[in-house]
């Protein structure tokens, strides 16, 4: 079963996480878009190791630049949905849509002011106070996991 939910990686800087999260929507049925240039070669060993046989199965969309990739969501009216630890809302207080693009940004730096301003909205996986930050595709899994859920795609 696929979806029109999609995870989108702006510049990815660690091919394992990549890998995991292609796994990941490669079983659940959606599409990761790769906002590039990443931070390895997308046909990395580090990438199909941490991926499996699931790299070749993933549904992935590679888009040159944040410009494209812009251009793209546009004609396509999708609503962009910003994970990050500067956002106010929770993730579990959202509602999602069949249609959306979950944002992740990259493991080293996030995403610059103007990606963050072109999302239309930033939520957050509360966590204990002082932690910085979960790792990306386990943040991956557990916004995209709460969206399935709501939109019930399987």
């Amino acid at each position: 079963m696929t979806s029109d939910l999609r995870i989108a990686l702006y510049q990815p800087d660690i091919p394992g996480n990549t890998g995991t999260i292609l796994r990941m929507a490669a079983c659940l049925g959606l599409t990761v878009d790769v906002i590039e240039p990443a931070g390895f070669d997308m046909s990395d060993r580090a990438l199909r190791r941490a991926g499996m046989d699931y790299t070749e199965q993933a549904a992935i969309m590679r888009h040159r630049s944040w410009k494209h990739f812009e251009e793209w969501r546009q004609v396509q009216g999708r609503r962009l949905v910003l994970a990050s630890t500067k956002a106010a809302q929770s993730y579990r207080q959202f509602d999602f849509r069949a249609d959306d693009v979950l944002l992740f940004g990259r493991e080293s730096s996030g995403v610059p002011d103007k990606v963050r301003s072109a999302a239309d909205t930033s939520l957050l996986i509360p966590m204990v106070e002082g932690r910085r930050s979960l790792n990306l595709a386990v943040s991956a899994a557990m916004i995209a996991g709460e969206a399935i859920r709501q939109i019930e795609i399987l």
